[in-house]
């Protein structure tokens, strides 16, 4: 009984472990075309508009070298969209995001 006990809580925490290493945002397709990595475009969002991050994707836009990271994040119940190039890092938008940027 206790080995099987430790087995499940074994497999529930390696699923737990997978399900957080798999997270994936939208545009993960152009991952390989980006210079900056995912999780240097959320420090460097969440340092030009600190907050939580609700969601996010890399596509290609206009401005900067086209391919960006877009965030939302939100502070004090306010949404803001953060852009970050995805090539070179520089901060592309920061602005309260409004219905029809959706």
């Amino acid at each position: 009984m206790q080995r099987t006990m430790m087995v499940k809580v074994g497999l529930a925490g390696l699923l737990l472990a997978v399900t957080q290493v798999s997270f994936a945002y939208t545009g993960d397709q152009y991952a390989s075309k980006a210079a900056i990595r995912i999780e240097q475009a959320r420090t460097i969002a969440l340092k030009a508009h600190p907050g939580k991050i609700t969601d996010e994707e890399l596509e290609y836009e206009k401005g900067g070298s086209g391919l960006r990271y877009s965030f939302d994040i939100v502070s004090h119940g306010d949404k803001q969209e953060v852009g970050v190039d995805a090539k070179t890092g520089k901060v592309l938008e920061n602005r309260p995001e409004s219905e029809e940027m959706d």
